[in-house]
């Protein structure tokens, strides 16, 4: 098994962060539209609005659960793509 360098580790924790924010503003942004509160969309979908908010503020770590139950209310459809890695590295 081959180990990252670490620049290609800090890399990736900064691509991770880039995609969990667009996630964060998709997901509010559309909760927004829809004018759903935080308490709201908590209820409808079963969730901690302790959760919810962390997570709009960017705090949180929410479970894929919690972030598919999220999305079912909203009308969002999470997707997941596995990348290839540079085996060159």
């Amino acid at each position: 098994m081959q180990l990252l360098p670490p620049l290609a580790l800090f890399l990736n924790q900064k691509c991770i962060k880039m995609h969990q924010n667009k996630l964060i503003s998709t997901l509010k942004e559309r909760r927004e539209t829809l004018r759903l509160t935080q308490e709201t969309l908590a209820e409808m979908a079963g969730v901690n609005v302790r959760t919810l908010k962390q997570f709009e503020r960017g705090k949180g770590n929410p479970t894929l659960e919690t972030l598919q139950k999220l999305a079912d209310i909203v009308g969002m459809e999470l997707v997941f793509q596995v990348k290839k890695m540079n085996t060159d590295v």
